[in-house]
């Protein structure tokens, strides 16, 4: 369960820290206060999206931190290389240039890694959720996480996918006969025009060294010559080869007077063999370099044919001998296309039996678990002050989809005698509130989710149904630890523990407190919820009397 939020430098949130209990925790407080603020912190910690917008004026980071108790070991402590702690602290720091850091038990992770461990820690329901209920899209979802098909849902979907896979492949291979023929004659004449080319691969930086060699051949000639005579010498000096020869042979009578003058004819015999196969290869290279005009016109007119076979097959001959076996390939296919497609065709055929068997199975599934989760949640809402209501889950049959062969909508009456209509438009604004949370209520059994956290969920509820609401709530929380962001003093009088959201002023600036409340304090907490801010001994007395009863 969530223990303890720090909260530093969020909106008008300067600095804050709240402490929750088990059971049921409510927030209260004027409109515009900071209430969401406080949700806002808390996704953040959960790895949900935070904007720099969320920065307060003047500072250059916001912060949140949070203490998880009683924390079972997920496995996404061992898959992520974090410390399993049963009290895990969670930090997120939030920084004016978008960077966001984020620490689990002081590692640090990534925000998706850590959206991942907060859907485990919390679950957030605001009056956003109440909208997806009118969306059809979303029913199915709703069904399949109260059925707690995973297995099949994950059987099925590797099945489909190997259908979609199918499909795929013979779609490509589809084609009129006027295209085939088009493809062809196109595949043809590129295959004509490379094998012309006869090609080998390294070709084009083959030809294109030896173009550099013959351009600057003039050079190169007369620096190897050059090159030749300062190592072998001419008509008028000794070369390097020869002098190095003269200095080993001198050397050489005098090893025998000490080891040092053997140690230099060492190093001077082994320089004097290195510049002798240094002067061999000089001369070998002079003796085989040869160019002619022709060469160079031939090899720029190969080259020539290689770069217009570039700019339409690849940047290399490799390149281009690759784009030919491509090209090959693709006309066998089409030319044995036929041959093809009946195979595929078959094999498909035997991948939409093995995916409807799946389908049917997952529908079969989905028709129990819609039975109980009628029962279930018509038995919710009579608690919730709505005994006349009907619910039913109707079914469409599909061909196979992504999520299997079935489309499922909630229809409902919410009035005695009424027939069963789309939940979006029998259901009034406190009904859908209660649906919601008749639903929530459901599902949350489903999970190991130790903490639900409900934002506003009360509204368009009052009167009987809004105590109806609060006795439910009351009711989750007696297994499930319960925040509540709310404006009913029906809520508010039942919780555990009461927060106070308050704004104030100081020297120009906006500052949020979050205060938890004695009896005294709920008293008039609740006065001022019910009669507004003139807070009478009347409405005083009222807020005493919803407090003890």
């Amino acid at each position: 369960m969530l223990s303890l939020l720090h909260i530093e430098n969020i909106a008008v949130i300067e600095s804050a820290d709240i402490s929750f209990d088990r059971g049921f925790n409510v927030l209260t407080g004027e409109t515009g206060a900071g209430k969401s603020i406080v949700i806002d912190a808390i996704s953040a910690i959960l790895g949900e999206r935070a904007y720099r917008d969320m920065i307060r004026t003047g500072a250059a980071k916001a912060s949140v931190r949070a203490v998880f108790t009683d924390v079972p070991q997920y496995p996404w402590f061992a898959e992520n290389g974090v410390e399993y702690d049963p009290e895990t602290v969670v930090q997120r720091e939030i920084f004016l240039d978008g960077k966001n850091v984020c620490r689990v038990n002081g590692s640090l992770v990534s925000v998706s890694i850590l959206r991942k461990l907060g859907i485990q820690l919390i679950n957030i329901h605001g009056q956003h959720d109440s909208a997806s209920l009118f969306d059809e899209d979303n029913h199915l979802a709703f069904l399949d996480a109260f059925a707690d098909n995973q297995a099949l849902r994950e059987g099925y979907a590797q099945a489909y996918g190997a259908v979609a896979a199918l499909r795929r492949e013979i779609d490509s291979l589809t084609m009129d006969e006027s295209e085939k023929l088009r493809r062809m004659e196109t595949l043809k004449y590129q295959i004509a025009e490379i094998e012309k080319a006869d090609l080998e691969s390294g070709e084009d930086e083959a030809l294109e060294e030896r173009r550099k060699i013959l351009q600057n051949a003039e050079k190169l000639s007369s620096g190897l010559e050059e090159a030749a005579q300062c190592l072998y010498g001419g008509e008028d000096s000794d070369g390097a080869a020869g002098l190095l020869a003269q200095a080993e042979h001198a050397l050489s009578r005098l090893g025998r007077f000490s080891d040092s003058f053997q140690t230099i004819h060492d190093r001077v015999a082994d320089l004097m063999y290195q510049v002798q196969d240094a002067a061999e290869e000089v001369r070998d290279a002079r003796d085989d370099l040869s160019y002619s005009a022709d060469e160079l016109e031939q090899i720029e007119s190969r080259l020539d044919v290689i770069h217009k076979l570039r700019r339409k097959y690849g940047v290399t001959c490799a390149d281009i001998l690759a784009y030919l076996e491509k090209a090959k390939q693709e006309m066998d296919e089409i030319e044995f296309a036929d041959d093809h497609l009946e195979r595929l065709k078959g094999k498909l055929a035997k991948a939409e039996k093995a995916a409807w068997d799946c389908a049917l199975a997952l529908r079969k599934n989905r028709q129990e678990k819609a039975e109980q989760l009628s029962q279930r949640i018509l038995t919710e809402l009579t608690q919730l002050d709505m005994p006349r209501v009907q619910f039913s889950c109707q079914f469409e049959e599909l061909d196979l989809t992504p999520s299997g062969a079935d489309a499922v909508a909630f229809y409902m009456s919410a009035n005695a005698g009424e027939a069963l209509k789309p939940m979006s438009k029998v259901a009034s604004g406190g009904e859908l509130a209660r649906i919601m949370l008749a639903m929530k209520n459901v599902l949350a059994e489903k999970d190991q989710v130790s903490t639900l956290i409900f934002d506003e969920v009360d509204t368009g509820v009052s009167g009987r149904a809004a105590q109806k609401v609060a006795e439910k709530l009351r009711s989750v929380a007696s297994h499930k630890q319960v925040l509540c962001v709310t404006h009913l003093p029906q809520l508010a009088a039942l919780a555990d523990t009461h927060l106070l959201i308050a704004k104030s002023e100081r020297e120009g600036r906006t500052y949020t407190s979050v205060t938890p409340l004695d009896l005294e304090g709920r008293k008039r907490e609740l006065a001022r919820i019910i009669g507004g801010a003139n807070i009478t001994e009347t409405t005083l007395k009222s807020a005493e009397e919803m407090l003890r009863r």
